[in-house]
């Protein structure tokens, strides 16, 4: 990966199981992956997959699909559910700066925030290559991330902020997680720091680094690198895209 930073992101997922832990309850965006698998068909990849949340349901739904990560621990869980019910999904331990597969696709997406990991301009420009060689002559690119609040960034860095807590499947009591983060203007990096606190065991703080991208600056970094914006969202039913939308899903085929 030369020129290219490594990612940072790594210690965020080291653990599998308590990834699921956290989103488990989050599947509003599943509809939305298989609708647009459905129109513009398999083979599918999933960039940055992780334990599979969406890759497995498509999978379940007939669609041939590929699920990249970088992470190992995230893709051990996946194989791990994939297994279980007997699905065959390709799960490919990758950059998705600088993957390399022998075939191309026709829907490739980065879901759930996950662009917010690519960090810088090379990075960026790594990525949309990548996904420029592998996706068929009729294919979509989709990205999905959310629309920035400045009430969000900018919020007290003194103050921490409920992110969730559960009870933790393995019986060792709850899991909580609390947030603060400091937003940096001139990187547009947002640094947020979660920690963690398992039943009575100490306390453990992990850094999650987010590339902030605002609308206009999303659609121009697709157009330069050779996209043309098919269609941009603000929802998962597809609304379109205005001010006040949560989302920012960008529907796009190459040039």
């Amino acid at each position: 990966m030369s020129g290219i930073k490594p990612d940072d992101s790594q210690q965020l997922y080291v653990d599998g199981c308590l990834y699921d832990l956290e989103n488990k309850y989050f599947v509003e965006d599943v509809p939305f992956y298989l609708e647009q698998a459905g129109k513009f068909g398999g083979p599918v990849l999933e960039l940055a997959c992780g334990t599979g949340r969406i890759t497995i349901p498509l999978a379940e739904k007939g669609f041939e699909i590929v699920g990249i990560d970088l992470s190992p621990p995230m893709l051990e869980r996946a194989r791990k559910k994939a297994a279980e019910k007997r699905l065959k999904i390709e799960w490919i331990e990758a950059d998705c700066r600088t993957f390399k597969l022998q075939k191309k696709f026709n829907l490739i997406f980065i879901p759930y925030n996950s662009i917010a990991h690519i960090h810088d301009r090379e990075s960026h420009e790594a990525l949309f290559a990548c996904v420029k060689k592998h996706l068929a002559d009729d294919g979509r690119f989709v990205i999905d991330w959310f629309n920035p609040r400045l009430d969000i960034l900018l919020r007290d860095a003194g103050k921490r902020y409920s992110v969730m807590e559960r009870s933790n499947p393995d019986g060792s009591g709850m899991v909580t997680i609390t947030e603060n983060n400091v937003y940096d203007a001139a990187s547009q990096i947002n640094r947020i720091k979660w920690y963690y606190k398992f039943g009575d065991r100490d306390e453990v703080v992990r850094e999650l680094n987010m590339r902030i991208l605002y609308p206009q600056e999303l659609d121009a970094l697709l157009h330069y690198n050779g996209f043309t914006i098919e269609a941009k969202y603000g929802n998962y039913d597809e609304s379109p895209f205005e001010s006040s939308s949560i989302h920012q899903l960008v529907v796009s085929r190459h040039r």
